[in-house]
Parts: C-alpha cells; sequence; structure tokens
C-alpha cells in the first residue's frame, strides 16, 4: 500500500479475494467489487449457486460483467501516484546522470533516464515512458486473460460433452445391438450370421470409439490444466507493482498465444449400419403414399420449442445446440392409423435441418412443445455450425450414426407399438422404437428447414 494515499482510500480499490489492487474491476448485484479473474476462478471452483465471496448473497448473474471504469479509473490514479513515489526514490536515479529514470526501453526491458535513452546504446530502441508501457502492457494482459478465459470455458464445454457421451456409450451400443436383432426379428429373421456379424461389428466399432473419447478426455483435461496455468500466471503479473511487472514480462504474452493455438475438439462418434438382406422387399410390401396437408408452421416461427438445451433423460446428457430461424415448413398426414403395417419414404436431402416420424392427432392440433413431448415419435436432424446432430423423441436421446443422404424410410408396425426408421440408400437401421411404445391414433409428421 503507498503509504501517501489515505488506508480507507486504498481499501475501497481493493479485491476482497487476492488483496490487491482491483484489475479489471466488477461490481456484482450484492455491489461488492473483484478483480474478474479472480471472481472468475472463485466462482469456478465454487458449489453452484454462485455466491458473493464477502457476503454470500447469491448472483443470478455470473458471467458478463461490464468493467467498472470508475473503479479502473481510480486505481490508474492510484498506480500513477505510488509509480511517481516509487521512482523520485534517490535509490532509483540514474547513477551516471543523476537523473528520474522515466522512460521505458522495450528491447532491453531496462528503465532509462532521458540522457540514457539517447545514448549511441538505446538510440535504435523503442522506448515509451514508464507510466504508459504500464498501462499499454496491463491491458495487453488482461486482453490475453480475457482471451485465455474463452478457450477455458470452450475447453470445459466440451469437456462436459465428450463425458457425457462416455457416461452412456456403452449403453448406447448395446442399445443398437438390440435394435439391430429386433430388426433381423422383423426384417429377415433366417440371416442369423449375417445379423451376428453386425453386431460384433458393432461391438468392435463401439469399443474403438470408446477408447478415442477416453484419449480424447485425457488431452483437454491437461490442454484446460495449462490454460488455467498461464491464466493464472497473468493474473499474477497484472497485480505486480508497474516496474516490477515491466521486467518481469518475458516472453509470458507468446506463451499465452501459442497457449491457444490447437485446442482439442469433441470427438463426434458416429457408428456405422451395415445394410440389412431382403430390407427393402419386406418394407415394399407395406408402402403406402402419404399425403401431407394443413401447414402448421410458418417461416416466422420456431418448431422446437428450445432447441438451445435439451436433455436425454436416459443418460442425462445435455447437449447445446445453436438454433437458427429458416424458412421452415412442417405438415401432418392427412391418413391416421389405428393398426396396421405402414412403410413411406420421405426426402430430407436439401434439408438444413429436419423431423420426421408420428404424432398424436390432438398434439398436433394444439401445436405443443415438439421435442419435450411423449406424444411425438420422430427422428430429427438438427444443423449446426458446421455438423449435424441426430436426436429422437420420447424421451429425448442422442444419435451417433451417419448422416442419411436422400430418403428416410418409416415404418410404422401399429399391431406391436413399434416404429423404425432406415437410411433407404444404405439399406440400414437408423433408429426403433422398442414394442410397446404407444396405443393411441397416430398421423405422419414432416418437418424442413431450409436456408
Amino acid at each position: 500500500m503507498d503509504s501517501n494515499i489515505p488506508q480507507a482510500f486504498q481499501e475501497e480499490l481493493t479485491c476482497l479475494i487476492c488483496l490487491n489492487y482491483l484489475v479489471d474491476p466488477i461490481t456484482i448485484g450484492c455491489g461488492h467489487s473483484f478483480c474478474r479473474p479472480c471472481l472468475y476462478l472463485s466462482w469456478e471452483e465454487a458449489e453452484a449457486p454462485a455466491k458473493c465471496p464477502t457476503c454470500r448473497e447469491e448472483s443470478s448473474q455470473q458471467t458478463h460483467f461490464k468493467t467498472s471504469i470508475l473503479l479502473k479509473n481510480m486505481v490508474s490514479y492510484v498506480r500513477r501516484a505510488s509509480l511517481c513515489q516509487f521512482l523520485s526514490s534517490e535509490e532509483h536515479l540514474c547513477g551516471t546522470h543523476k537523473e528520474t529514470k522515466m522512460i521505458f526501453c522495450e528491447e532491453d526491458k531496462n528503465l532509462l533516464c532521458w540522457t540514457c535513452s539517447k545514448s549511441q546504446e538505446h538510440e535504435t530502441h523503442k522506448h515509451s515512458s514508464i507510466e504508459g508501457a504500464a498501462e499499454d502492457y496491463r491491458e495487453k494482459l488482461l486482453k490475453q486473460m480475457n482471451s485465455l478465459w474463452e478457450k477455458n470455458q470452450e475447453i470445459k464445454r466440451n469437456l462436459n460433452e465428450e463425458r457425457s457421451i462416455i457416461r452412456i456409450w456403452n449403453y448406447y451400443v448395446t442399445l443398437r445391438s438390440v435394435m439391430i436383432r429386433f430388426a433381423y426379428t422383423q426384417m429377415n429373421p433366417y440371416i442369423h450370421e449375417e445379423e451376428n456379424q453386425q453386431v460384433e461389428r458393432l461391438r468392435k466399432e463401439g469399443k474403438k470409439i470408446l477408447q478415442k473419447l477416453k484419449k480424447n478426455e485425457a488431452t483437454m483435461i491437461q490442454k484446460r490444466k495449462h490454460l488455467r496455468e498461464i491464466y493464472e500466471e497473468l493474473m499474477n503479473m497484472c497485480h505486480k507493482p508497474d516496474v516490477e511487472m515491466l521486467q518481469d514480462l518475458g516472453d509470458i504474452l507468446t506463451r499465452s498465444e501459442s497457449a491457444q493455438l490447437c485446442m482439442p475438439q469433441p470427438v463426434r462418434p458416429e457408428l456405422n449400419a451395415g445394410p440389412i438382406t431382403g430390407l427393402i422387399d419386406r418394407l415394399s410390401r407395406c408402402r403406402v403414399e402419404i399425403s401431407f396437408s394443413n401447414e402448421i408452421c410458418n417461416h416466422n416461427s420456431m418448431l422446437f420449442d428450445d432447441l438451445r438445451r435439451l436433455k436425454a433423460t436416459g443418460g442425462h446428457q445435455e447437449v447445446t445446440v445453436n438454433s437458427q430461424r429458416y424458412n421452415n415448413f412442417a405438415s401432418r398426414g392427412t391418413q391416421v392409423f389405428t393398426s396396421g403395417e405402414y412403410y413411406w419414404e420421405l426426402d430430407v436431402g436439401d434439408s438444413c435441418s429436419w423431423a420426421l416420424g408420428v404424432c398424436r392427432d390432438p398434439w398436433i392440433r394444439k401445436n405443443g412443445p415438439l421435442i419435450e413431448s411423449e406424444e411425438a415419435f420422430l427422428f430429427v436432424c438438427v444443423k449446426e455450425d458446421n455438423h449435424d446432430s441426430f436426436f429422437t423423441t420420447a424421451p429425448v436421446l442422442c444419435q451417433y450414426i451417419q448422416k442419411p443422404l436422400g430418403r428416410v424410410g418409416v415404418f410404422l408396425d401399429f399391431n406391436i407399438g413399434s416404429l423404425s426408421f432406415f437410411n433407404v440408400a444404405t439399406s440400414s437401421l437408423m433408429w426403433s422404437f422398442p414394442p410397446g411404445s404407444f396405443n393411441f391414433p397416430l398421423r405422419p409428421f414432416f418437418f424442413t428447414s431450409g436456408a
């Protein structure tokens, strides 16, 4: 603390977490102020909900705080006063010229007096005032910290996504094995060798993908640890007095930039589905032509109630989806099914996002939330930034399969209460709802979204 500045004034500009002058000060809802990096680190380690480290009041806002310009300017004033006091002491005068060292040499990271800065040794170097250099470098440090924190949060989200997949992966592979065996029982119960080969191939592929997921998880953990170490190093550097900070900078900014390169991305697993012999012939026996009418969604509305936050109840998996508003079209089939077997195909090749399947007739008339409805049995494709994500409803579950190109087949077996989806191009199973999934009248449903 500066002896020439009132103690009470200095305390008002002190972070209650690190007990240093505030760096990038922010004020939370209860009125207490902290360094942004100190508060972020404190809250990241604490259990939810976030609370003020001082008064323990819960905070509804946890990110996107605005810097307190008033506090920042006041801290800058105090730092300048401390710097002037530091530089005015006799021990920091230039030993050769007896002048105050007011200039910072960018090349040598040394403090110089005005005469030394004009000497032959330093005249070609870049110089600036110590005060100006300190403010400039502190801003550069803060900029790097903000960037590092964003990368840290990105990798945290990716890590959570990866762990969610790992938790349910064995269950998911087993579930698909059961579906494949059920499909063979329905479509062609006599080719047991092909059925066993498909299940064994799925088991091996699932094991290989799980190993890849775990390896990538370990890489993400290590990367996140490294990012945090650099972040804390930058934070500690910002808290140093101006002169000490300038002389200790070293290559920290360069190392910070390098640490943000080659960010590990989440594995997007994709299980291959082999063709089922005789599938199309079996389905064609039940083929019907479906006519659609009564558009229930225009281009200004979002059919999916909230695709930004989906929870797959089977594996308690949280999925983030960046929904966008496109030209949407959703319609219901004119037929109502109450018994029998039916098969139809729909072309989804040019759609950005789509959903198809069957829905209970009352739900279609009231046009309630699609994704969370227990009366809508759908296969859903959601276009994200640069890839497609797949889900099935009732309950919502992520699907890790190859994207179907062209036509998707829908097979409704009302006699046993089952619904299946097929990739027509590869003659393979995409998903099958188990028998007994429904016992009420159903209508075909189709949704497409184009740019």
